[in-house]
């Protein structure tokens, strides 16, 4: 366990949280997300970082300076979706799963922040983090996710003022996994994430999922998280590229009921067309291109999956329509 000092500690009446961090080359910011979870006012919870063949000395410095977080060396990168999906089965016995990026720097009140929340609205079992910039404090760096109709998807507020930024608690389509909380049964049912898509949209194609389940996401504008943002993967690069867009692909074929699916099919075609001439003027053609081809090549596997799914679906198009983005104004802002 990482326990919070005793002088003003909120005790845990809720069943323990399981924090699980996925790193990879992670350095000085794996060692700074350690930290700053040691100092959270939330104390029954347990870390487990799971190391997705790291060839920097980040592990061991790790367990080094925090002997009490549970670390698993993994010998491949098998990526985020399923570092996560492994490090939630090590914390069977914990109620709640926390995801946390090593370059997310979590307030003292983080945790705490998002199980009062919990306990406040036992109907929702998603909770999303205010995200702020690390690099820039004074600019948000989102505050949940945002999933259009077309099958686009981005954070809410990302690089505004954090003044202008959305600080009210509301209910939101997903949140982002870079700091967020999910209640176990609820992951479980949904059958957590989708190991096929490596990193990128794996958290908003989970919250789809969950979504369609009848799970319902929070935003809890108290717990605050500043994040780098792309710190690793690096922001638009060919490896973010890839695969953001095929995964997009596979999250709108898998999750949109039928109805709806029908209904937006043209502008998910059109979003894939525009995304390819966007990405060939920004130098990227091959990447943007190679994405498109394996979504493709990924339709059959991804259809499979959607019987399932949609078989499984407990709300309404109606109701699933409500909470997606329909301003094609933003669309084209993003």
């Amino acid at each position: 366990m990482i326990s919070a000092s005793e002088a003003g500690a909120t005790p845990a009446r809720d069943p323990s949280v399981a924090v699980i961090v996925i790193n990879y080359n992670g350095g000085d910011m794996l060692l700074r997300c350690l930290h700053d979870l040691s100092r959270q006012t939330w104390t029954a919870f347990k870390v487990i970082v799971v190391d997705n063949a790291s060839s920097d000395d980040s592990m061991q410095r790790a367990e080094q300076e925090y002997p009490n977080i549970h670390a698993l060396r993994l010998q491949d990168n098998v990526g985020f979706a399923m570092g996560n999906n492994i490090g939630a089965d090590l914390a069977r016995e914990c109620g709640w799963i926390a995801c946390l990026n090593p370059d997310a720097y979590a307030h003292p009140e983080w945790l705490s922040s998002l199980m009062r929340a919990a306990q406040a609205h036992p109907e929702f079992a998603m909770f999303g983090s205010k995200l702020i910039l690390a690099p820039r404090p004074d600019r948000l760096d989102g505050t949940g996710d945002i999933y259009h109709v077309c099958g686009a998807a981005w954070r809410r507020d990302h690089g505004r003022k954090l003044a202008v930024g959305h600080h009210a608690e509301e209910e939101i389509f997903a949140p982002c996994a870079a700091a967020a909380l999910y209640r176990r049964d609820a992951f479980d049912d949904a059958g957590g994430f989708d190991n096929d898509f490596f990193c990128f949209f794996e958290d908003v194609d989970l919250a789809f999922r969950m979504r369609l389940l009848g799970y319902r996401c929070f935003y809890v504008p108290g717990a605050i998280v500043h994040h780098v943002s792309s710190a690793i993967t690096g922001f638009e690069s060919e490896f973010s590229v890839y695969h953001g867009h095929r995964n997009l692909v596979w999250t709108f074929f898998k999750n949109m009921p039928r109805p709806l699916f029908v209904a937006f099919l043209p502008l998910h075609i059109i979003l894939n067309i525009v995304s390819i001439v966007l990405y060939t003027f920004k130098g990227k053609p091959l990447t943007i291109l190679r994405s498109k081809r394996d979504a493709i090549r990924g339709l059959r596997s991804a259809w499979r999956k959607r019987a399932l799914i949609q078989s499984r679906r407990r709300v309404s198009s109606r109701e699933l329509l409500r909470l997606m983005q329909k301003d094609f104004f933003s669309l084209w802002n993003r």
